[in-house]
């Protein structure tokens, strides 16, 4: 069985640019291709853990423009029940203006659109449903008091829950987010939580500590090219990066933490479903975009076979 995943978050129309370089304040420059497609990292999330064969419900607010229909229908096409995605009558759905450079890295602006909607209330609202979940996905591109009350509702219910805090929120209250199972941030997010320096590993994990003194219970820290490190209460796991030749780091975190959802929900095994996320998540920077550059089940097996 693998395993029922809510998520609770945002959607986007990504608008992708591959520049030369990025231009100077002022400057007008060529770029040499454009690309559109659906993002944002609730919904990316969603059609990582989906791809990988996990049954997804997903949680979230789409504008009535040109976009919200599409990204109903996207979800739809990875098999995401979307009984609870609603549309906002005036809004425009969001959308994240991206630029990726020849080496892979990327910079992005995001704009919430309807996500800004997703409310405290759309949790209690699906609650029968989510109910029936294993593990709660969030993030923070919707509004914080609506991830503090699905943290809540996951604990009162005894559902597991993932907190992904990105993009990083200097004012998140730690003690709201105490009772999340797993705090997934990256090392810029570690640093802005913690208000520590996280340029080594044994930095990284004291930063990790540091949130766990005031109450969080496991963290999980991306570090990139470096892999990840599992921080628990009784020591700390590192786990090793796969090399790749980058085309696209746009969505990698979210390919991580899909990945991640899938494989832990079906097996329960934390750090054999971080070998999995990481060696993912390497796989989706090898192409270009953020949910089309994610392989399906069968495409992740036939890849990361022995001797392939």
């Amino acid at each position: 069985m693998v395993g029922r995943i809510a998520v609770i978050g945002s959607n986007m129309v990504d608008l992708v640019t591959y520049v030369t370089r990025m231009p100077d304040r002022g400057e007008t420059i060529e770029a040499p291709s454009f690309e559109m497609g659906h993002g944002g990292k609730g919904a990316n999330q969603a059609v990582a853990a989906a791809k990988l064969g996990a049954e997804v419900l997903m949680v979230t607010k789409v504008g009535d423009d040109m976009f919200g229909d599409g990204t109903v229908a996207n979800l739809q096409r990875f098999g995401i029940d979307t009984r609870h995605v609603e549309k906002v009558a005036g809004r425009s759905s969001g959308v994240a203006p991206i630029m990726v450079e020849p080496s892979g890295e990327n910079s992005i602006l995001i704009v919430k659109g309807a996500n800004a909607d997703l409310s405290p209330d759309d949790v209690e609202q699906a609650g029968d449903d989510l109910r029936g979940c294993d593990l709660i996905l969030l993030q923070l591109e919707v509004p914080v008091e609506t991830v503090y009350a699905a943290l809540d509702f996951g604990r009162r219910h005894g559902i597991a829950t993932l907190l992904n805090p990105a993009p990083a929120l200097s004012t998140l209250d730690v003690a709201r987010i105490a009772s999340a199972t797993f705090l997934v941030p990256n090392e810029s997010e570690l640093r802005i939580l913690s208000s520590m320096p996280v340029d080594s590993l044994e930095e990284v994990e004291a930063a990790a500590r540091s949130l766990m003194a005031r109450g969080i219970g496991t963290v999980i820290v991306t570090l990139g090219s470096r892999g990840a490190l599992l921080v628990e209460a009784g020591g700390s796991t590192p786990i090793p990066p796969v090399a790749v030749t980058p085309v696209d780091t746009t969505g990698a975190g979210d390919a991580f933490i899909g990945s991640f959802a899938r494989y832990y929900v079906a097996e329960r095994d934390v750090v054999a479903a971080l070998h999995r996320a990481v060696r993912y998540a390497a796989d989706s920077i090898t192409r270009r975009g953020t949910q089309k550059a994610y392989a399906t089940e069968a495409e992740f097996a036939v890849s990361h076979a022995p001797g392939s």
